[in-house]
């Protein structure tokens, strides 16, 4: 997968990476890809946010993968800083040819590089088949997390 990019999103990519939230049961429920303006907010808040990266794998001039890498300074575990992987979506036609591993690579890589202790990341419980992928890349489920919709 030598004609991997990964590089920072860009605006014009936003069709695409909402496209790629969109494509499961869950992200069908929850994203609207007819409407850009509020993912392109979203994505404004995120470029000026230099703790924030979002990230697109681009092979072929063609998005195919994303996701969001958070910085998160701290004063837990002796002042270490952490990041956080979120919303890691692979286009349906490359699922299963090795590009979310390269992925998850690049971040945890990267969070290296930004001297970070610690990468964490949540998975809905119903993605036993990311849970297993997380886990092959030597991810612990350590923890159980929560949200509270708002």
């Amino acid at each position: 997968m030598t004609d991997l990019d990964i590089r920072p999103a860009a605006p014009d990519d936003i069709p695409a990476i909402v496209a790629m939230l969109a494509d499961d049961p869950l992200g069908a429920q929850r994203e609207s890809p007819d409407d850009l303006d509020p993912y392109l907010a979203a994505f404004r808040r995120l470029a000026d946010d230099p703790n924030q990266q979002l990230v697109v794998a681009v092979r072929e001039d063609r998005v195919v993968g994303t996701l969001q890498l958070s910085l998160v300074p701290g004063l837990s575990r002796r002042g270490a800083s952490r990041t956080i992987i979120e919303a890691v979506r692979v286009h349906a036609e490359e699922r299963g040819s090795g590009l979310g591993t390269l992925m998850i690579e690049w971040a945890v890589a990267e969070s290296r590089r930004l001297g970070c202790q610690l990468v964490q990341l949540t998975s809905d419980a119903t993605r036993t088949d990311a849970h297993r992928f997380y886990e092959r890349l030597g991810f612990t489920p350590s923890h159980v997390g929560f949200k509270l919709a708002l």
